[in-house]
């Protein structure tokens, strides 16, 4: 079992890596060649994730049938991203915006589950994107690394059901 601590050395080395770079299409595609799905460094950081859900570090809240949590506020340490992990199924989250930004980690638990459309692997939303998160086709975990911790959460009408 991995331990909360092993987890945030996991994600310095990794928001060590993207520190400074755009979010953007070209760090969408360079996280899924080197930590995308059937890499050691998505292994590591799938289990990570099932470790600390098991361990009630992780996804230690509820709310509209979404489990979450933020693990880390934005520090130094982790280039100045927060991280939350959600525990979604079948299921669209609160709309809300991104100001600079969201890097999303998905990993599939139960069935072909997809987040916003993408499979296992990583998705990058750019500055000033906003979305419904939307887990569809089965149950998965999502991390978010949001630069600066930063989210605004807004007040638009709920979308149908997740499909």
């Amino acid at each position: 079992m991995m331990s909360q601590q092993e987890f945030h050395g996991l994600l310095e080395s990794l928001t060590g890596r993207i520190a400074g770079r755009p979010l953007d299409a070209e760090l969408q595609a360079w996280l899924n060649s080197e930590y995308g799905s059937g890499t050691e460094g998505y292994a590591k950081l799938k289990q990570a994730c099932v470790d600390g859900v098991a361990q009630g570090w992780l996804c230690e809240r509820e709310g509209g049938g979404i489990r979450y949590g933020r693990v880390f506020k934005a520090e130094d340490a982790l280039q100045r991203f927060s991280v939350d992990v959600v525990d979604m199924q079948d299921i669209a989250g609160p709309h809300h915006r991104h100001p600079d930004g969201e890097i999303d980690l998905i990993m599939p638990l139960e069935g072909e589950a997809t987040f916003d459309g993408h499979a296992a692997g990583w998705c990058v939303y750019g500055p000033d994107s906003a979305h419904y998160p939307t887990v569809a086709q089965g149950r998965a975990l999502v991390l978010y690394l949001l630069p600066e911790g930063k989210i605004e959460f807004t007040k638009n009408p709920p979308p149908r059901a997740a499909a």
